[in-house]
């Protein structure tokens, strides 16, 4: 699981009991220790260690810059100080969770000492002058489920945000001829979200794996090692050679570049050189956690990106083509391509063959596991980018070649026409969890525009505001 750090700020005002803030503050710091929250706290910057008061505000933000935090809880232990919380959200330009306690029943004699839920109104307002987008977790207790829920989904929003932000993505060649459909604005990328590529040649790729397979030829055998004990391999060794010394050497090339994320020209000069289609190299990749995607389809990489982050890299993406229609079920659609699928997605044991589009071994085939999944997609064009979003489950169909899903979504008419008008293509990612809501709430931070191919954006505002 990835390891998220915040930077945790409780807030407090002059006017409302100081020490009813300073236990509530230091009871959310239990709670975040019960459920192993990784956070920065502010206890050395005063006695209290609550933000109050400019001072201190200025060396919080010195310390959580320096301790790298990927978001800002901002706990209001009372009614809070709403400009010391906006002006330190701003500078430090990180994902910010608003939440306060639930107020207790008034004293006996009328008396209140918090008024944690008005201050969240104040503050709500100040971060929206200072045009700081923030996450609004529900004023509930501290033992709530929305708690420990709205918590957990922050952290990955925070991951999300983090990945998008900081993503370097490996370019192997440039996109094959025939698909104008995955071409890119490399410049806008980088303008608009600071997502950098690094093109690299294929003779640079090829020549590489010559190298791994001259200078670190026991790394080659251990790749060829584990494919040999985790999947069929119905093609001759020289071959799987090739396959185990691609894997190495498109890690190699990650590395060597920066790189968390590959895009490869998977078709068609790859195979005059080696003789294989990379499809088994980029699953073995994929099951390492390192995205790797077909048709140098950049956006995709993106999305994959996105998808893996929104389950704190717990899970893998599954980077597909919406293929055909379902024989038999009005809704149902394949999700298919020719391998790159990580083997810890398919019901079966995963087999290293020749594709159904083309003569060269190297492919995989396996059917996917079923269950619940998200499918979505970042795209763009005309200087526009949004991120489509929405549910599907996968279900029984016709054996195909390749790696492959049948699933079912709610309104098959309706997501096709929105596929077709785009600004999508024909290149999804899906992912066995529920990340729907993470990716919505993480779109305001990155500036795109969610897109929902069913109607339920109001369920997901309902499941972010704790109901």
């Amino acid at each position: 699981m990835e390891t998220i750090k915040i930077g945790f700020a409780p807030t407090r005002r002059s006017i409302f009991s100081a020490p009813d803030a300073v236990k509530f503050a230091n009871l959310t710091r239990q709670k975040l220790k019960e459920l192993n929250i990784s956070f920065t706290d502010i206890t050395d910057i005063n006695e209290e260690g609550l933000l109050y008061q400019e001072s201190d505000r200025i060396r919080i933000a010195e310390k959580f810059k320096k301790e790298k935090v990927d978001g800002l809880f901002l706990p209001h232990a009372n009614f809070g100080t709403e400009y010391e919380c906006a002006r330190l959200a701003k500078e430090l330009n990180v994902p910010v969770l608003l939440w306060g306690p639930r107020d207790e029943r008034p004293e006996p004699d009328g008396m209140r000492l918090r008024d944690s839920q008005c201050g969240l109104f104040a503050t709500g307002k100040v971060l929206r002058r200072f045009r700081v987008p923030f996450t609004y977790m529900t004023n509930c207790r501290l033992d709530d489920p929305e708690f420990a829920r709205g918590i957990t989904d922050f952290l990955k929003v925070c991951n999300v945000v983090k990945k998008f932000r900081n993503l370097r993505i490996l370019q192997l060649g440039p996109r094959p001829f025939d698909f104008w459909s995955t071409m890119c604005n490399e410049g806008e990328l980088l303008e608009k979200f600071n997502i950098q590529l690094a093109p690299v040649p294929l003779p640079e790729l090829t020549a590489e794996l010559n190298r791994v397979k001259a200078e670190e030829a026991e790394k080659v055998q251990e790749v060829i090692r584990y494919c040999q004990e985790n999947m069929n391999c119905q093609i001759k060794p020289e071959l799987l050679e090739n396959v185990a010394a691609l894997k190495t050497a498109m890690k190699n090339l990650a590395d060597l570049y920066g790189c968390s994320a590959i895009a490869i020209q998977c078709w068609n000069a790859l195979q005059g050189e080696i003789g294989i289609m990379p499809c088994a190299a980029n699953s073995l990749l994929n099951e390492e956690g390192l995205p790797v995607v077909c048709e140098t389809d950049i956006h995709g990489a993106i999305t994959q990106v996105m998808a893996e982050a929104a389950t704190l890299n717990e899970k893998r993406g599954l980077f597909a083509d919406w293929t055909v229609r379902h024989p038999d079920n009005e809704n149902g659609e394949l999700l298919q391509h020719c391998g790159p699928w990580p083997i810890s997605v398919a019901k079966e044991k995963p087999s290293i063959c020749v594709p159904v589009a083309f003569p060269y071994n190297g492919a995989v085939s396996a059917e996917a596991k079923h269950g619940n999944l998200t499918l979505t997609r970042f795209d763009g064009d005309n200087g526009e980018y949004s991120l489509l979003l929405g549910h599907a489950r996968g279900i029984d169909g016709p054996y195909t070649k390749g790696t492959y899903l049948w699933v079912e979504v709610e309104n098959l008419k309706r997501l096709e026409a929105k596929l077709v008008e785009g600004p999508y293509i024909h290149h999804c990612v899906a992912i066995h969890e529920d990340v729907v809501p993470v990716l919505y709430e993480a779109c305001k931070y990155l500036g795109i525009q969610p897109d929902f191919y069913d109607p339920i954006e109001e369920d997901v505002k309902a499941y972010l505001r704790g109901e």
